[in-house]
C-alpha cells in the first residue's frame, strides 16, 4: 500500500517523498488509518517496524484537519519516551514529516541545560516529545501548560512500565484534555501493558503485526558457548576472523562494559561506551561516531536498546545475556531493521544458560549454536554433575570425620574423679 493513496495534505506528501518514502510497512498499513479517524489505538510492534511514522503522520495530518494558532506554552500534541536518545530520534524523524508545514516540533530530556528548552516552550511549540522526568521539571517551573494537549503518543510504553517511569506517565497525563486521543506503542505485551492500555485508553482499538513478542524474520540468530573469563578473547577472534564493522555489543552492567572497552582498546580496536555514568555529550558523540563509521564496536547497557536507530546496521553481539528475556527482543531490533537482513550473536557461559531457555521460549524458537574450536566448555549438565559430586563427597568425608571422631571419645580412657577429702 502506498503513502500516496491516504489522501494526506499536498505538503505532508511532499515531505514524505523527500525523506524516501513510499510503500508502507504493516504497521503504518494497520495504524494510520484509524488514528487518522481519532481512535485510541494499543499496538505492538517489534521495533525497526516504522512506528514512529505510524503515530506521526496521523496526528500531524490531524493538526492540519484543525489548525489552530501555536499557543505559548500550550503545545497541542505530546509524545512521551523512556530515554533522551530516543526523545532526540524522534524529533529529528517527525521534524523531516513536518519539514514544509506550518507546525513545530521540540525534543526535551536530561543532561543539558533547561534554559534553551524553556524559550521554545515559552514561544510556544505545536508538538512536545518529551522524557517524563525532564517534562515535570518544566512543568514545576511554569514552562509549559499541557491541559490544551489534543493528543498523546506513548512510545515504548514497555520500556517506560520496567523504567519504573509509569506513575510520572500517569501524572502527566491527568494534566492532559479528558478528549485527548491516545496512542499506546508498546515493542512487547504483557498483562502490565494491557492493564495499563485498559487505564488511559478509551474504546480503543488493537493493533498486532506480528506475534507477540517476536522478533524480526530477517535476523539470523547465533549462540556461542564460551567461558565468562574468554568472551573479550573470543569477541576479538570474530571481529578479525568475519572483518566485522559497525558491530553493536550490549552487556548487562556498566561495569561489564567498561571492562569491555578496555579490553578492546589493549587490543587497538576503535571502540567506544554508551551508558548512564556517560555524560550526555559523550554519549552522543559516540553514537555519532559509531554512526559515521569513526568506531568499530559501540557498547551499551540497556540505556540505548531502545530507539538507537542506526542505517544497515548488520550485528548486534550480547556479550551478556539480558536478565529479563523480553530485553533480548529489544537489544536485537537494533538490527534486521525494515526488511534488511542482520545478525543477533550472544555469548552463552555455563551460567547462563537458563537465561537463553527463557529467551527461546519467549521468541518460539530454538537459536543455533556454535562452538569455536579452541572455546569449547563443558556442558552445563556436566557441571551441575560435578558440583553435586563435590557436595556427596564433602558430605561423606564429614560424615567420616564425625564417625572416627566418636570412635576416637568411645576409645580415650574415662579421667578419674577427684577423691574428696574426708
Amino acid at each position: 500500500m502506498q503513502f500516496s493513496s491516504l489522501d494526506l495534505a499536498p505538503d505532508l506528501q511532499r515531505a514524505l517523498v523527500a525523506c524516501g518514502y513510499s510503500e508502507m510497512t504493516p504497521v503504518q498499513q494497520q495504524a494510520i488509518v484509524p488514528a487518522r479517524r481519532g481512535k485510541d489505538l494499543q499496538v505492538t510492534a517489534q521495533t525497526g517496524t516504522g512506528k514512529t511514522a505510524a503515530f506521526a503522520i496521523p496526528l500531524l495530518q490531524r493538526m492540519l484537519d484543525k489548525p489552530k494558532a501555536t499557543a505559548e506554552r500550550r503545545p497541542r500534541a505530546l509524545i512521551l519516551t523512556p530515554t533522551r536518545e530516543l526523545a532526540e530520534q524522534l524529533a529529528d524523524a517527525i521534524t523531516a514529516y513536518a519539514q514544509f508545514l506550518p507546525l513545530s516540533v521540540t525534543a526535551l530530556y536530561g543532561g543539558v541545560k533547561m534554559g534553551g528548552q524553556a524559550n521554545k516552550l515559552i514561544a510556544g511549540v505545536d508538538m512536545v516529545i518529551s522524557t517524563p522526568g525532564r517534562l515535570l521539571e518544566h512543568m514545576a517551573l511554569g514552562n509549559v501548560i499541557l491541559s490544551d494537549v489534543e493528543f498523546v503518543v506513548l512510545d515504548e510504553a514497555d520500556r517506560m512500565l520496567d523504567m519504573g517511569f509509569i506513575t510520572d506517565v500517569m501524572k502527566l497525563l491527568q494534566m492532559t484534555a479528558t478528549t485527548r486521543q491516545t496512542l499506546l506503542f508498546s515493542a512487547t505485551t504483557s498483562p502490565a501493558v494491557n492493564e495499563l492500555s485498559h487505564k488511559i485508553l478509551r474504546n480503543h482499538q488493537q493493533v498486532r503485526v506480528t506475534r507477540v513478542n517476536s522478533t524480526a524474520d530477517t535476523v539470523n540468530h547465533v549462540v556461542y558457548a564460551v567461558e565468562e573469563s574468554r568472551k573479550i578473547d573470543l569477541f576479538e577472534q570474530l571481529l578479525a576472523e568475519h572483518n566485522w564493522f559497525q558491530v553493536l555489543v550490549f552487556t548487562s552492567t556498566k561495569e561489564q562494559a567498561d571492562q569491555l572497552l578496555a579490553g578492546l582498546q589493549k587490543r587497538k580496536i576503535d571502540a567506544a561506551v554508551c551508558h548512564a555514568d556517560k555524560s550526555q555529550g559523550a554519549r552522543r558523540r559516540a553514537i555519532a561516531e559509531f554512526k559515521s563509521a569513526k568506531l568499530q564496536v559501540l557498547i551499551a547497557t540497556e540505556v540505548a536498546a531502545r530507539g538507537l536507530d542506526i542505517q544497515g546496521l548488520d550485528y548486534v553481539v550480547n556479550f551478556n545475556l539480558p536478565y529479563l528475556p523480553e530485553d533480548y527482543v529489544h537489544r536485537i531490533g537494533r538490527t534486521g531493521r525494515a526488511g534488511a537482513s542482520g545478525n543477533a550473536i550472544s555469548f552463552v557461559s555455563r551460567e547462563d544458560e537458563q537465561t537463553l531457555e527463557r529467551i527461546q521460549k519467549l521468541i518460539g524458537s530454538d537459536i543455533k549454536r556454535i562452538v569455536k574450536p579452541g572455546f569449547e566448555v563443558s556442558n552445563r549438565g556436566s557441571l551441575l554433575k560435578s558440583i553435586s559430586r563435590k557436595v556427596l563427597s564433602g558430605r561423606s568425608n564429614k560424615a567420616s570425620e564425625t564417625v572416627i571422631e566418636l570412635q576416637g571419645n568411645a576409645s580415650a580412657k574415662p579421667k578419674a574423679k577427684p577423691r574428696r577429702k574426708g
